[in-house]
């Protein structure tokens, strides 16, 4: 698409006017309301979709550079995890080489951290539910015992013991009589 002119600014304003917009600045003032009105709806319009991909922009920006620390932070870990085992295949000793081993082994234990202390939760939590149940296991028993003593007590006295006489029937209570007016 060629434009026969001279303007530079002509093909600017010939983008911009398919658009439905005019060149900011390029354009004579206006007086109707409702034009003013249009172009302030249309120019929000428009900041609010360069807002939008703005922040899109700045997003996509920062996940990329946590991408970027992440691959560092692990391709550092694992130079240094490596080093204590290229010292030794090049028969690096001393004291060097026990400092190198001691901060890849720390690394080692700050990675696996979370894991340990779980583990070390679960365990605790293991021995006080095995603790309950044999707590609850030593009452149930407790109480099983109590209940068979209780139940060869009553058996043993229950023999020797004789029925209770039947009482007699009650006999009704007298009512009182009446009393008369007099």
């Amino acid at each position: 698409m060629t434009i026969p002119t001279s303007d530079p600014m002509e093909f600017v304003r010939q983008l911009w006017g398919k658009l439905g917009f005019t060149v900011p600045g390029m354009v004579t003032p206006t007086f109707s309301q409702s034009d003013l009105e249009k172009n302030i709806a249309d120019l929000k319009a428009v900041e609010g979709w360069l807002r939008t991909n703005l922040s899109m922009l700045q997003m996509t920006i920062q996940g990329l550079e946590m991408q970027k620390t992440t691959l560092s932070t692990v391709e550092a870990v694992g130079k240094i995890m490596r080093q204590p085992e290229e010292q030794n295949a090049a028969g690096v000793s001393g004291a060097a080489n026990e400092a190198q081993v001691s901060i890849g082994e720390t690394l080692r234990r700050a990675t696996l951290f979370p894991f340990s202390m779980m583990q070390q939760v679960q365990e605790g939590l293991q021995k006080h539910l095995e603790g309950e149940v044999k707590a609850a296991a030593d009452r149930a028993s407790a109480a099983v015992d109590r209940a068979a003593r209780a139940a060869t007590v009553a058996t043993k006295s229950a023999p020797g013991k004789k029925p209770a006489a039947k009482s007699a029937p009650r006999k009704p209570a007298a009512r009182p009589a009446k009393k008369t007016e007099s």
